[in-house]
């Protein structure tokens, strides 16, 4: 009798005919753990990208709000005295550098003597530092002024509401506003020496 053929894929065994599809499986198992891989991959370098300026690396930011004024906020001093709130508005017609900081962050804690040792340089030319500290204990706030010397005004953003406002993700983040209170520059993460004069060369320039 005639062997009977079988259709691609089958084979015939004692008991009948079977499909073999092992084949077929492994290599859609081969696929999807190469998708798999390739997704995890994308999602490392992704989430690599968005945590840098977290962990205090400094960038040029693309702020929504570079080129408009800059949005206004009244907050407590931070000090260990009563002392009068701060209004940013009545900081215009000066050059005003805006850095959001907290005692518990460690790039916070690398650049507070680069801004200490700058504000001393600068002040005399008419620039403002402005400290604001973020959502932090009010004691470890003023701890952190005294040990890096910190002499440029502080306040404090309890609420976290005016971080917001400038779209802070992280800190620390500083904004550099013209005389028009215009913010011309936003840098996320650690500030630099070459970073830092750049920025305040540019505010000084802008009209």
């Amino acid at each position: 009798m005639e062997a009977e053929s079988l259709p691609p894929g089958k084979a015939r065994t004692e008991t009948g005919v079977v499909e073999h599809r092992r084949s077929g499986g492994k290599r859609r198992i081969v696929v999807f753990l190469t998708v798999s891989l390739a997704c995890v991959a994308l999602l490392a370098l992704l989430g690599s990208q968005i945590l840098a300026p977290a962990q205090g690396q400094a960038n040029s930011g693309s702020s929504l709000l570079i080129g408009h004024p800059a949005p206004d906020f009244t907050l407590a001093a931070l000090s260990s005295r009563p002392a009068p709130s701060v209004h940013l508005a009545s900081l215009k017609g000066k050059p005003v550098m805006l850095d959001f900081w907290a005692s518990w962050c460690v790039p916070c804690q690398h650049e507070a003597p680069l801004l200490q040792a700058t504000w001393q340089r600068v002040q005399s030319q008419g620039i403002t530092f402005l400290g604001i500290d973020f959502q932090d204990d009010h004691s470890e706030g003023l701890n952190f002024l005294r040990t890096y010397g910190i002499t440029y005004l502080n306040v404090v953003d309890d609420t976290g509401s005016t971080a917001i406002n400038y779209g802070v993700t992280g800190v620390p983040e500083t904004f550099f506003l013209n005389r028009r209170g215009v913010i011309v520059s936003h840098v996320i993460g650690e500030l630099t020496e070459q970073t830092m004069q750049s920025n305040l060369q540019m505010i000084l320039r802008s009209t």
